[in-house]
């Protein structure tokens, strides 16, 4: 930035916080960076000091400083012309308040972590006039599925309320999973626990009376010979909650380099397995607007639909 900027305050962003208003128009600025601009009085909210929870109304006016050479620079990447027309064929609705698209795996959903471009990121580079589209929720980088993008921040916070409140959300999975489903386990009630690997750093989760209540629910779809066609629906939503408590079934996913062991990993080379077989194929929530409920559905990638068949 080569000067000072006065940015007005526009519906969409009405309600917000200060902190996230400004990290969104500085995205490529450091958060403690932010934090000590808006501390030293740098930023202005029509012409007054202002603190990180300030919530901005429609029509204020924020003053932002330029951005000293200390601040952290960040490459933009742009989407290839693969990536673009991959998202324009993946949405499967969209009105003027949301869109619904069926993530590829092997996509983040936002950049970071060592990764420059993530799904949002992508929508953001092909829609420049879009003034706003964020993220509603998260699904790993190797889930592939349906993903909630708002586009009015009024329509942002009550999804995000409905997905809190989990009254009237409901979300279905598919996996694969190693060896015989067992028939009696239709709901598993164990909680689950972060923590770090000691050698790799790693993030995993794990049962643990410590760890916080999880719930899924189960039906077996088809069960093959050496593996099984499972959906899931986690009445709770932690980290990796379906993976591990597939695991505590004794049927880890196929195609999980965190989760399964040496005989799945084998199983899912012997069968061309080549990902995470863990798809968001529906997802039901009522519209931020009209209140009626939208039930969204994401077909599986043709190779899944082969693997299955061959199966």
């Amino acid at each position: 930035m080569s000067g000072v900027r006065i940015i007005e305050v526009e519906e969409d962003r009405s309600e917000q916080r200060l902190d996230n208003f400004l990290m969104y128009y500085l995205n490529n600025v450091p958060k403690s960076r932010i934090y000590r601009i808006i501390r030293k009085g740098e930023v202005r909210v029509n012409k007054k000091r202002a603190k990180p929870d300030t919530k901005l109304q429609t029509g204020d006016l924020v003053r932002v400083p330029p951005v000293t050479n200390s601040a952290k620079v960040v490459d933009v990447v742009q989407p290839s012309a693969g990536l673009r027309l991959s998202l324009e064929k993946a949405v499967v609705y969209e009105d003027d308040v949301m869109m619904a698209i069926n993530k590829p795996s092997g996509l983040a959903v936002h950049g970071g972590s060592g990764l420059k471009l993530g799904l949002i990121e992508a929508l953001r580079a092909d829609r420049t006039e879009a003034k706003f589209l964020e993220l509603v929720h998260r699904l790993d980088r190797d889930t592939s599925g349906i993903v909630l993008v708002a586009k009015k921040r009024k329509a942002l916070t009550l999804m995000q309320d409905e997905f809190r409140l989990k009254k009237d959300v409901q979300k279905t999975y598919w996996c694969l999973v190693k060896g015989q489903w067992p028939t009696s386990v239709t709901k598993i009630d164990a909680p689950l626990l972060r923590h770090e690997e000691s050698k790799s750093g790693e993030r995993r989760v794990s049962v643990h009376p410590d760890g916080k209540p999880s719930v899924t629910k189960f039906r077996l779809l088809k069960q093959f010979e050496h593996c099984a066609w499972v959906e899931a629906q986690p009445v709770t939503g932690r980290t990796h909650q379906i993976r591990v408590h597939c695991l505590e079934a004794g049927c880890p996913i196929l195609g999980d380099d965190k989760y399964q062991d040496a005989q799945s990993e084998q199983l899912a080379k012997t069968i061309g397995l080549k990902r995470l077989f863990l798809h968001a194929a529906q997802l039901a929530i009522p519209h931020p607007v009209e209140r009626n409920e939208m039930i969204f559905s994401a077909e599986l990638e043709p190779r899944l639909q082969a693997l299955l068949a061959s199966l």
